[in-house]
């Protein structure tokens, strides 16, 4: 009787507390490794959203200087969100951005440079673009600058 216990026990798969204990702790190790990689990827995302919105406004409105020799005096955008997400440059131009991004126009003292920025609150920080000064800015950049 007991053979056959022992013979009925040996032929039963199964894992060992050990075991299960292992393969937990090797998920929880993995998860704390990708988690945080995940979430960085997620700002990043954020701010290639935000850079790409802003290269395309800075188009647009160097095309409208392209059509009519000077920028507009006063864009459509005034750093709120809008819903749909769209910017309007001048009247019959507006391009679609990203939902949640806001964007603010200034036109230096000469009307002949323009600086956008653009923030996001999910973003790592605001993305600026200065006309005169090469486009896109540095990330230590946030804000027009005095002179440009």
């Amino acid at each position: 009787m007991l053979a056959r216990i022992r013979k009925a026990q040996e032929k039963e798969g199964g894992f060992t507390l050990i075991e299960l204990l292992v393969v937990m702790i090797i998920i929880g190790i993995l998860a704390a490794i990708a988690i945080p990689l995940f979430l960085n990827q997620r700002k990043n995302a954020y701010d290639a959203s935000l850079k790409s919105d802003v290269r395309t406004i800075a188009n647009e409105l160097e095309s409208v200087y392209t059509d009519t020799q000077s920028y507009p005096a006063v864009a459509g955008f005034d750093g709120t969100v809008k819903t749909p997400p769209s910017v309007t440059v001048q009247a019959g131009d507006v391009v679609r951005t990203s939902t949640n991004n806001a964007f603010t126009y200034a036109l230096n003292a000469n009307a002949d440079a323009f600086c956008i920025v653009g923030s996001d609150v999910k973003a790592t920080h605001n993305w600026v673009y200065v006309s005169s000064q090469g486009g896109l800015q540095a990330s230590t950049v946030l804000a027009c600058p005095a002179a440009y």
